[in-house]
């Protein structure tokens, strides 16, 4: 099969990734494992997990190796009783068993579920870590009614949080830069602000506005959650789920989490969070797409041989929405 792979990460992954034509099968591929499918890849959408993960901790994986958990495509085979052959599905796999950068690929029952009608692969595949990161932050804590702040509102998890933010309810006031501003409001944001030319915490200590839960899909300024009593309820929520791979990042974080209210530290809920994979949300999130209230923002488009150009785009930092690579295509 084609699969674009790595061997070593020394330099960036955007940089070592090559396209194998002739590259195995998945092990599994020929004797499934019970709840499992096999697919053949029709699009993949690259994460900053699978480029932070890989260039971390490189030594995890077995070389070489198939990066991106996003999928979707069509059944070849599968062994549970509610999917069939030829049926089209998206999803994606849990890490460190990555692998949709190729042309087939096995995934387990909670990570694959059929695509709804009216909703392309295309749009499908973008789903995977984006839209189920920003489902799970939202729906089990929001209600109609309240308020949503979502920092970093363009970006891939940004862009689907806005939306279901507003599919379940909610008023959104969004961040980004002033080039995204239209973006964000015309996928329903009913306020932004652009970080670039005001003081986010600033604006928001004054605003006197008070949030059920604040989203953090970059945590790019710590002050954001250290001042957050003044625009959180004591009753809120503050998630992030995201952070760079640093010294500096990681005795911020822990900061964060271990330092006492008492002797100054936050005064408001944190909390940290990584999708796992579930049957359930995923077809929650086809839903709102097949009524219309979600959609996945695709910048741009490669093909597998340009994989690397592709993570390089979105290592840039500056990826509107997704990015989509076809693979086998449909």
């Amino acid at each position: 099969m084609r699969a674009s792979q790595w061997t070593t990460t020394k330099g960036g992954l955007d940089k070592t990734l090559h396209l194998n034509p002739s590259a195995p099968l998945p092990k599994t591929a020929r004797s499934l494992s019970p709840d499992h499918t096999l697919v053949k890849v029709a699009y993949t959408t690259p994460n900053p997990i699978d480029f932070k993960l890989t260039e971390i901790l490189p030594f995890i994986f077995s070389k070489p190796a198939v990066p991106c958990l996003d999928f979707s495509g069509t059944i070849l085979a599968t062994t549970l009783p509610h999917l069939k052959p030829d049926e089209l599905v998206f999803g994606k796999t849990e890490p460190p068993a990555f692998g949709a950068l190729a042309e087939y690929l096995v995934v387990a029952k909670a990570g694959c579920v059929p695509v709804p009608n009216g909703v392309s692969l295309k749009q499908a595949a973008c789903v995977g870590v984006a839209g189920l990161t920003s489902y799970q932050c939202l729906a089990p804590h929001v209600k109609a009614g309240d308020k949503v702040l979502i920092n970093g509102g363009s970006g891939g998890t940004g862009t689907f949080a806005i939306q279901i933010a507003k599919a379940l309810g909610c008023y959104v006031t969004a961040t980004c830069s002033g080039a995204n501003a239209e973006l964000c409001r015309s996928l329903g944001a009913d306020e932004v602000i652009d970080y670039r030319v005001e003081d986010v915490v600033g604006r928001l200590k004054r605003s006197g506005r008070q949030y059920d839960l604040i989203y953090d899909t970059v945590f790019a300024v710590p002050a954001l959650y250290w001042e957050c009593h003044h625009y959180l309820k004591a009753s809120g929520r503050f998630i992030t789920i995201a952070g760079t791979p640093s010294v500096g990042f990681v005795v911020e974080f822990l900061k964060l989490f271990l330092w006492p209210a008492v002797l100054g530290g936050g005064q408001r809920k944190l909390a940290f969070h990584t999708a796992a994979s579930s049957a359930v949300d995923y077809e929650a999130i086809a839903k709102m797409m097949a009524e219309g209230k979600v959609k996945a923002v695709v910048e741009r488009e490669f093909g597998l041989e340009q994989a690397g150009e592709a993570f390089a785009h979105l290592k840039s930092g500056r990826t509107k929405g997704k990015i989509v690579i076809e693979v086998a295509g449909e």
